[in-house]
């Protein structure tokens, strides 16, 4: 499947150098481009350029006019500081470092578009789309330890401009605006459907005070893609994580959802679905088993996880869909949140999961 070019970064190369120069000119670095090769997954709106330069070293460029470039640059400069309180630890070397000027994340602007780079990490193995159970109960733990640094952490980040509740403020305004049907490309009964969804995400976080849960930094899209692994011992440890879309300061349960997605039988890395049933698969709960025997869950926590999912879907699906999925996969995604996901995420199965917390 080919991906249109946001008309926007049509020049995105050209950005890239113009960036570039802009942080070599203000670091004194006299490294010079000699080549870009675009590695964009081809799924979003962003693209992705891996950068040569006349040293042979090279770095990654992200460039995007997706959303805000004030969260963009937020976020990045969140990042450079999860690297780098990370760096002395188990963690270290794990994120793909974001180039910073004066200790704060480097990101380019010229009003419409932004741009930010990375160091290229090193990757090791990529694990299978099937995952076999020992492979799940590995990443579960490891999972729970990264989860523990980074609860460790965080104390030390500045607060964040945005928000679970101000995203699903924000949707819940824009599907009750009348043109909802118009700006979203569905039809009345869907956008009620999601307004209704919507409505009752805010009720919830207002009953479990959401407000006081502990916050971590996350990075919510665990797609195969995303991360390496290594072996030890024949377990799997991981090693790398590139890709930071949609990082986000949140309960950890947001990461949940796609862990759920790697830890599935019917596997992660080429299906375009955004289906609940991996939440309560048994290969699923032995992810959650091995992750709370590391990083103990509450009762709380998991009957929270139909709502963690709907986050996902009514903040990055339908809140932000147009602006960063392919339009294609944008309505497809749209039109199966309002059908289907939203709904089925209400009957899903979560006493195999509370059994496992107890009370």
């Amino acid at each position: 499947m080919s991906s249109p070019i946001n008309p926007l970064l049509g020049d995105a190369e050209h950005i890239v150098r113009e960036a570039w120069n802009d942080y070599a000119t203000t670091v004194g670095d006299r490294r010079v481009v000699t080549a870009t090769h675009e590695v964009s997954a081809h799924v979003s709106t962003n693209r992705v350029f891996r950068v040569e330069f006349d040293d042979k070293s090279t770095l990654v460029a992200k460039v995007s006019s997706y959303g805000s470039y004030f969260l963009f640059a937020e976020d990045h400069d969140r990042l450079a500081r999860c690297t780098s309180l990370l760096r002395h630890g188990r963690w270290a070397g794990f994120l793909a470092d974001v180039l910073v000027v004066d200790k704060r994340a480097y990101t380019w602007y010229d009003g419409r578009c932004w741009c930010a780079f990375y160091t290229e990490v090193q990757r090791a193995e990529s694990l299978p789309r099937i995952l076999p159970q020992a492979d799940v109960t590995a990443l579960a733990r490891e999972i729970a330890r990264f989860h523990h640094a980074c609860e460790e952490i965080a104390p030390a980040l500045p607060p964040v401009s945005n928000s679970v509740k101000g995203d699903a403020i924000h949707l819940l305004d824009q599907l009750t605006n009348p043109f909802a049907p118009r700006n979203f490309d569905l039809p009345p009964e869907d956008i009620g459907v999601l307004a209704r969804f919507t409505h009752e995400l805010l009720m919830q976080l207002e009953a479990v005070h959401y407000d006081e849960w502990t916050k971590i930094p996350i990075l919510v899209d665990w797609n195969l893609g995303n991360f390496s692994v290594t072996r030890e011992d024949g377990a799997v440890r991981l090693f790398s994580r590139w890709d930071y879309d949609w990082f986000r300061v949140e309960s950890r349960l947001l990461d949940f959802y796609f862990l759920s997605r790697v830890s599935s039988s019917t596997g992660d890395r080429t299906s375009f679905t955004y289906s609940p049933h991996t939440l309560t698969e048994p290969r699923f709960v032995e992810f959650v088993r091995a992750y709370h025997e590391v990083n103990p869950l509450t009762r709380r926590e998991i009957e929270f996880l139909p709502y963690a999912y709907r986050i996902f879907i009514l903040n990055y699906v339908i809140r932000e869909g147009a602006r960063f999925f392919r339009h294609d996969l944008c309505s497809q995604f749209r039109r199966d949140a309002a059908h289907g996901y939203l709904e089925s995420s209400t009957r899903l199965n979560l006493k195999p999961l509370l059994e496992i917390v107890g009370d």
